[in-house]
C-alpha cells in the first residue's frame, strides 16, 4: 500500500502489537483450557488471505496451500477485485491444484465458494451461508450432468452484484471442468416466476420484482440452475407446478428468489457491461444473451411510460408506508417546512450518514439523537443523524406568536417549552457522494451561504479582502470573515444590500426570505397587506395576514393584534417587495414577480425540501443474551428459571449434553480437554459411538456440578464467588464442550456478559468521522501525540484541544454517553481488561496483558469492529471518547465492515477477549452460524480491498457553483466533477488530505439520548409521537394517526389474536414446552404447572391507545369500525375488562 512515512509507521506498530498479542494469546491457549488448543482467529493481512481464512472454516485443507499468494499473481494480471480473478483461482482450486479433496464435487464445490469469498471481499458469511452446495444433476437428454447451485436466504448479505458473478463463477468452473448446461423445460421456467411472485406477495417485498418475460428468459439461458432449500412455511400457489421431478421441493425457496429477482435479473446490466469487454477471451461467449435480456429489460420498464424526458422529481412515499408507534413522523415528501437540502459534508457526514442543526434536534422535542436512524425520502432509504452547527437551523413560532430562527443550541433550549409550532425545520446536510452513490438526479438546493460567496467571488478581480472591502465600501474585518468563515459571518442588512449592489449578485442568504413557497395571489395580498399598514418603525398595524409573514420564515413579534418586525426584517420587506414605490410587478412566477421589482436578485431559498421519519433509535450498549448468562457452561433445568450455577450446587448435578474425556494421569472423567481434577493436561476425548440406526449419540449425562465448582475456585485461590452466576440451558455445538466455568466465575465478578461464541460484544450505531478535536474525544494533548497525531489538518503542531486532526483510518472513538440507561463503553471495556488479566494470571497461568489504572487508559488499546451478516473483523484502535451513543470511525472503517452509516449497527469487543475467548465450537452447526463469528481477522486496513461504497465519499473543501446550477437542472450527479476518495486510490493521499465542506464546533452538542428511549410506556410514546405531528408544519396529523392504526396497532392486535388461538404452553420449572397442553394439566417432564406462552396483555397493550387515536383524530369511519370490530373479538375472547373505581381528579 502507498502511504505516507507517517502512515506506514502507524500500520507497522498495528502489525507488530497485533502479532505479539496472538502469540501471548496461542501460548495461553496450549493450556488446553478451551476447546481448541490455539488461537481460533485467524489473521489475515490482505484480501487473499482473508479469502483462505473465511473458506478455512468449513474447508480446513485450503490453509499454507497457496491459494493466497496465487490470487496477488492475478490480481497483478488483471487488476484488484477484477472478477476474472476469482474464476481463475475457482478453477484451479476446483483442479485441486493446490490441496485434495474426498472427490471432484467437493472440490469444484470448494472452488466456487473461494472465489465467491474473493469477490465478496472475505468479510461476509453469503459463500460459507448462502452458497449452501453444489448439486449434479442429469440432463433430460442424457448427454451428461449439469449444475445446480443451491442458494439459502444468506445469501443477501453478499449483495445483488456479487452474487450475480458467484453464478458466473460456477458457470466457468462447469465449463472448464466439462459439465454440461442446464436444460429447462416449460414447467421449471414457468415455476420460477411463479415462485417469486408468492414470495413477493406473502414472504417481503423484493428489491426489484421482474416480469414473467425477463424470468422466462433469464432462467431459460442461464447455463446452470438455479436451486434453494425451501425457507418459508408456504407452498407455492400454483398446484401445476408443484413436485417436478427435478425441483422437488414445493414450499417457498428464499435463496432461490433473490438470486433470480434482485441479482441476475436487477444486475444483468452490470454483468453485461464487463462480460461485453472480456467475456469472449474467458470463454464465456454463451453469455452473450444477455445484451438481448438487457435490451428485453429496457422495453419492459418503458412500457407504459409517456414519451419524452420529464424533468424535476415527485414526492416519494416509500419511507413513511411502514410508520410504527411512537417514532415521528418529521416531514412529508417534498412538503414545505421540512428538511431543507443542503449540499456539503460535515466531520461526521456522508456515506449515507446527514447532518441537521443541533436546534433542530431540540425544537422535534428530542426525538433525533446523534446516531439516530431516520428513513428518508431521498437520496438513499436511511441515514444515520448527525449535528452541524454551520447550517441553518429551525425557524419556529412560540406561544405568544413571536417568530424566530434557532441559531443555536442555548436559544433552543431557553425558547423550547415555549414553541407553538415548527414553520421550518432546518438544513439537513446530504453530500454529493449519497447522491451519486445512488444514481439520483442531484435536485435543486436552497439559496445558501456557500453559494453566495462563489458568486462574490466571481465578481472580484482578486478575491482579496482588500478588493471586497474596497468594492462595497464594508469593514476590511468583515470582508476578511466573509471570505475565510462564510457559512457562520452573520451580516447585517446595510452591509448585505451594500454588497449587492456594487457587486450585482443576489441578496445574502440571512436576508432572503421563502418567497417561492407563496402564490402570486398570497403574494399580491402580502404586499397589498404591508403597503397598507407597514410604519417606518417596523410595527405592522394588523395581523391578519401574519400566516403569510409565517410562511415566508421572517422573524417577527406578536402584539394584542399587532405585529412588530426588526429594523432589518422591514428593510428588506420594503425593499424586495417594493413596498412604497410604483413599480410595476410582472413575471410568469412568484420569483419573477418579486425580481421585477427588487433592486437586487432575489434567489430561491427553499430548493428541495425532503421528508424523514424516525427509524430507529441510537444504540450503545454491552451485548446480552437470553438470559443474561456470565459463561457457556450448562447447566440445563437444575439452573432454574434464573439458570444459576448456584441452583445447580443445591441440586448437586447438571444433566445436559456434555463432552467426554478421561485423564490418563487420574483416571477421572472430565468435560474439559484439561482434567479438571488434577489439572493434567493428559487427557483424550473419547468420541461417542453412532447409533445403529445412524442417528447421533445421545450425549447427556450428569455431572457432580460441586467437584468442577470447587475446582474452579481453587484456580481462582478463593472461597468467595458472586452471588449470582448465570450459565446457558445447554451448548450449541455438536461436540457439546463447555466454556470454561472459571471464566464465567470471573465474567460474574466484573459483571461483564457473554455473547454466543465466548467474546463480550458492545453493540452500537455506526457513524463515519474523518476529522475531529482533542475536546470532543476525552484525550490529552500529549496522549494524542504519543499515537501520532503531532500536526492538525493545517499543519501546525497540536498545541491546543480545538485543532482539528485527521482522523487515521484504523483509530475509533468509543462511545461514551453520560445520559440513558446502559453503561458506556469505557466502563464495560475496562471491566473486560480486568476480566482478561484475571483470567490471564489464575486461569493459563501467565502475565497479564493489560494492566490498566482506569478507564481514560484504554486509549491506545486494540479493538476488533465486526458487523453482523459478515465473518471477517477489522482491527482498531481506540483514541478517546464521545458523548454520542454511536461508535465513530473512519468511512474505511466502516466499509471494511460491508456497512455505510445510514443508521445500522455493529459491535466492538477488546482484541485479547477474542484471541482467548472466541471459539467455533461454541456456536451451532446450523445454517447462519458463521455470521457474526470473527473467524478472520484483518489488521491492515487496505483501501482498494474494501466496499466499494467509500470510494464515492468526497474530499473537498467546498463545492463549486457548478453542482448548484446542474442541481437546478436535475442533472445526474457525474455530470458535475466533485473531488472524491475514488481519485486517489492507491496514491498516498488516499490516507490523509481528505477536506470537508461545513465544520461544526462539538459534534457532542444536541441531543444525546433519543426520547423515544426514555418515554417509559407506549401510550407516552404514541402522545410524543402525535404532538411532534401537530407540531411540524411540514406533517399531516391526521394521515400520522391513520397510518399508525393501519400499519402498526390493527396489524398488531390482529397479529397476536391469532397466535393467541396457536400457542404453545410453557412449563413454569424446566420451560419445556408443548404444541397442545397434555391431558394431565402438568408438564409431563417434572410435573411443573403450565403457562401460556401468549398473554392476554400482549393482545390488548394496544388496543386503548389505538381506540383513543381514532377518536382523538378524523380517520375514516372504516378505520374506526375496524377498530370497533377488533375490539368486539377480544372481548368474545376475554370478556370486558374489570370496572375500575376512578378518582374524581382524573376527569378534572
Amino acid at each position: 500500500m502507498k502511504a505516507s512515512p507517517r502512515v506506514q509507521a502507524y500500520f507497522a506498530a498495528l502489525k507488530e502489537r497485533t502479532k505479539k498479542a496472538h502469540e501471548l494469546a496461542e501460548k495461553a491457549r496450549a493450556n488446553h483450557y478451551d476447546p481448541a488448543d490455539h488461537v481460533e482467529v485467524m489473521l489475515a493481512e490482505n484480501l487473499a488471505e482473508r479469502v483462505v481464512g473465511i473458506i478455512a472454516a468449513v474447508a480446513p485443507q485450503v490453509k499454507n496451500t497457496g491459494i493466497a499468494q496465487r490470487i496477488l499473481q492475478l490480481e497483478a494480471q488483471y487488476g484488484a477485485l477484477d472478477w476474472r480473478v476469482a474464476m481463475h483461482i475457482a478453477h484451479e482450486v476446483a483442479q485441486q491444484k493446490y490441496c485434495v479433496f474426498k472427490n471432484e464435487q467437493e472440490a469444484m464445490e470448494v472452488g466456487i465458494r473461494v472465489g465467491f469469498a474473493y469477490v465478496t471481499l472475505g468479510v461476509v458469511s453469503a459463500p460459507l451461508e448462502g452458497f449452501v452446495r453444489l448439486e449434479l444433476k442429469r440432463r433430460r437428454d442424457g448427454s451428461g450432468n449439469y449444475f445446480s447451485l443451491v442458494f439459502a436466504g444468506p445469501i443477501r448479505a453478499a449483495g445483488g452484484t456479487a452474487a450475480s458473478v458467484g453464478v458466473l463463477i460456477a458457470d466457468y468452473v462447469r465449463k472448464n471442468m466439462g459439465y454440461a448446461t442446464y436444460d429447462p423445460d416449460e414447467k421449471e421456467i414457468d415455476r420460477t416466476f411463479a415462485e417469486i411472485e408468492d414470495y413477493h406477495e406473502w414472504v417481503t417485498n423484493l428489491q426489484y420484482f421482474p416480469s414473467k418475460e425477463e424470468t422466462a428468459f433469464m432462467t431459460h439461458n442461464c447455463p446452470v440452475e438455479i436451486s434453494g432449500d425451501e425457507t418459508e412455511k408456504y407452498e407455492i400457489s400454483n398446484i401445476n407446478l408443484k413436485d417436478l421431478p427435478r425441483v422437488p421441493q414445493n414450499r417457498i425457496r428464499g435463496g432461490f428468489c433473490l438470486i433470480h429477482s434482485s441479482c441476475l435479473e436487477l444486475k444483468a446490466p452490470k454483468l453485461w457491461k464487463n462480460l461485453s469487454v472480456w467475456g469472449t477471451e474467458m470463454g464465456m461467449e454463451h453469455w452473450n444473451f444477455l445484451e438481448e435480456f438487457v435490451a428485453l429489460q429496457k422495453k419492459m420498464r418503458s412500457k407504459g411510460k409517456e414519451s419524452g424526458q420529464s424533468t424535476g422529481i415527485t414526492p416519494d412515499y416509500t419511507y413513511i408506508k411502514d410508520l410504527v408507534a411512537g417514532r415521528p413522523v418529521f416531514g412529508y415528501p417534498l412538503r414545505p417546512g421540512g428538511f431543507r437540502l443542503r449540499y456539503g459534508r460535515g466531520r461526521l457526514s456522508g456515506f449515507s450518514a446527514q447532518s441537521i442543526h443541533p436546534a433542530t434536534m431540540i425544537a422535534t422535542n428530542g426525538f433525533i439523537a446523534t446516531g439516530t436512524q431516520l428513513k428518508v425520502e431521498r437520496p438513499g432509504k436511511a441515514a444515520a443523524m448527525t449535528v452541524c452547527d454551520s447550517i441553518e437551523g429551525p425557524i419556529v413560532r412560540l406561544r405568544n406568536g413571536n417568530v424566530l430562527q434557532l441559531r443555536t443550541e442555548e436559544e433552543a433550549k431557553s425558547h423550547a417549552p415555549h414553541i407553538a409550532k415548527v414553520l421550518f425545520l432546518g438544513d439537513v446536510l446530504i453530500n454529493h457522494g449519497d447522491f451519486f452513490d445512488r444514481a439520483h438526479p442531484l435536485v435543486p438546493a436552497g439559496y445558501c451561504q456557500e453559494w453566495w460567496i462563489q458568486e462574490v467571488k466571481e465578481q472580484l478581480k482578486e478575491p482579496t479582502p482588500q478588493a471586497l472591502a474596497s468594492s462595497t465600501g464594508i469593514s476590511h474585518e468583515l470582508a476578511e470573515h466573509l471570505l475565510k468563515l462564510p457559512l457562520t459571518t452573520r451580516i447585517t442588512h446595510k452591509d448585505a444590500w451594500a454588497i449587492s449592489t456594487h457587486l450585482h449578485v443576489p441578496l445574502h442568504p440571512d436576508h432572503t426570505y421563502y418567497y417561492s413557497l407563496l402564490t402570486q395571489e398570497q403574494l399580491h395580498r402580502l404586499r397589498t397587506w404591508l403597503t397598507s399598514n407597514l410604519l417606518p418603525d417596523g410595527t405592522i398595524h394588523t395581523d391578519s395576514e401574519k400566516q403569510l409573514l409565517e410562511r415566508i420564515g421572517c422573524p417577527h413579534t406578536a402584539g394584542q393584534g399587532t405585529l412588530r418586525l426588526s429594523e432589518q426584517d422591514a428593510h428588506n420587506l420594503r425593499t424586495t417587495l417594493g413596498i412604497g414605490t410604483d413599480s410595476p410587478a410582472e413575471g410568469e412566477s412568484v420569483l419573477a414577480i418579486i425580481n421585477s421589482i427588487s433592486p437586487v436578485r432575489i434567489e430561491d431559498k427553499a430548493g428541495t425540501f425532503i421528508g424523514a421519519r424516525m427509524g430507529r433509535p441510537e444504540k450503545a450498549k454491552m451485548r446480552k443474551l437470553t438470559g443474561q448468562p456470565h459463561g457457556l457452561f450448562p447447566v440445563g433445568n437444575e439452573g432454574g428459571r434464573l439458570r444459576s450455577i448456584q441452583s445447580t450446587l443445591e441440586k448437586g448435578l447438571v444433566t445436559s449434553s456434555f463432552a467426554d474425556f478421561r485423564c490418563k494421569t487420574c483416571k477421572a472423567q472430565t468435560i474439559f480437554p484439561r482434567c479438571h481434577a488434577c489439572d493434567s493436561k493428559d487427557v483424550e476425548h473419547i468420541e461417542p459411538t453412532p447409533e445403529a440406526n445412524g442417528r447421533k449419540p445421545d450425549m447427556r449425562r450428569s455431572i457432580p456440578i460441586r467437584d468442577i465448582f470447587q475446582s474452579s475456585l481453587s484456580k481462582l485461590n478463593t472461597k468467595i464467588y458472586p452471588d449470582l452466576i448465570k450459565g446457558v440451558r445447554g451448548t450449541m455445538h455438536s461436540k457439546h464442550i463447555p466454556e470454561h466455568l472459571t471464566k464465567a466465575i470471573l465474567r460474574a465478578k466484573h459483571a461483564i456478559n457473554v455473547n454466543k461464541d465466548g467474546t463480550t460484544r458492545y453493540d452500537c450505531s455506526e457513524i463515519g468521522i474523518t476529522h475531529f478535536k482533542p475536546k470532543e474525544i476525552r484525550a490529552s494533548i500529549k496522549k494524542l501525540q504519543e499515537l501520532g497525531y503531532t500536526k492538525d489538518i493545517h499543519g501546525t503542531d497540536l498545541q491546543d484541544d480545538s485543532q482539528i486532526l485527521e482522523l487515521l483510518p484504523q483509530d475509533v472513538i468509543l462511545p461514551c454517553c453520560p445520559e440513558g440507561s446502559e453503561e458506556p463503553a469505557d466502563e464495560i471495556f475496562y471491566r473486560i481488561t480486568q476480566f482478561v488479566d484475571e483470567e490471564l494470571t489464575k486461569l493459563y497461568g501467565m502475565p497479564s496483558y493489560y494492566n490498566l489504572q482506569n478507564k481514560n487508559h484504554l486509549i491506545g488499546e486494540l479493538v476488533l469492529g465486526l458487523a453482523p451478516h459478515t465473518s471477517s473483523a477489522i482491527l482498531g484502535r481506540v483514541i478517546g471518547f464521545s458523548k454520542t451513543q454511536a461508535f465513530l470511525a473512519h468511512p474505511y472503517f466502516h466499509a471494511a465492515m460491508r456497512r455505510d452509516a445510514d443508521g445500522d449497527e455493529s459491535c466492538l469487543f477488546l482484541l485479547m477477549d477474542a484471541f482467548l475467548n472466541f471459539s467455533k465450537l461454541y456456536l451451532p452447526e446450523s445454517r447462519g452460524s458463521n455470521m457474526d463469528a470473527p473467524l478472520v481477522l484483518t489488521y491492515l486496513l487496505n483501501p482498494a480491498e474494501v466496499d466499494d461504497m467509500a470510494f464515492n465519499i468526497d474530499t473537498a473543501w467546498n463545492y463549486p457553483k457548478e453542482l448548484y446550477q446542474a442541481a437546478q437542472q436535475y442533472k445526474k450527479p457525474w455530470e458535475v466533477s466533485i473531488p472524491k476518495i475514488a481519485d486517489v486510490l492507491g496514491t498516498e493521499k488516499q490516507f490523509e488530505g481528505m477536506g470537508f465542506t461545513h465544520d461544526t464546533d462539538n459534534f457532542n452538542a444536541g441531543i444525546l439520548c433519543s426520547a423515544y428511549k426514555t418515554l417509559p410506556s407506549m401510550q407516552e410514546k404514541l402522545d410524543a409521537q402525535m404532538h411532534v405531528a401537530r407540531k411540524v408544519s411540514a406533517v399531516d396529523e391526521s394521515d400520522v394517526a391513520r397510518l399508525v392504526l393501519e400499519k402498526h396497532f390493527l396489524r398488531d392486535i390482529r397479529g397476536n389474536l391469532r397466535k393467541y388461538s396457536q400457542q404453545e404452553v410453557r412449563c413454569v420449572d424446566c420451560n419445556e414446552k408443548f404444541r397442545r397442553p397434555p391431558l394431565k394439566g402438568r408438564c409431563t417432564a417434572c410435573n411443573g404447572k403450565l403457562l401460556f406462552t401468549i398473554s392476554e396483555g400482549s393482545i390488548t397493550k394496544y388496543l386503548q391507545p389505538a381506540l383513543k387515536l381514532a377518536e382523538d383524530y378524523s380517520v375514516s369511519s372504516y378505520l374506526r369500525q375496524s377498530m370497533l370490530i377488533v375490539e368486539r373479538m377480544i372481548t368474545d375472547n376475554f370478556g370486558r375488562a374489570a370496572e375500575k373505581q376512578e378518582g374524581l381528579g382524573k376527569f378534572l
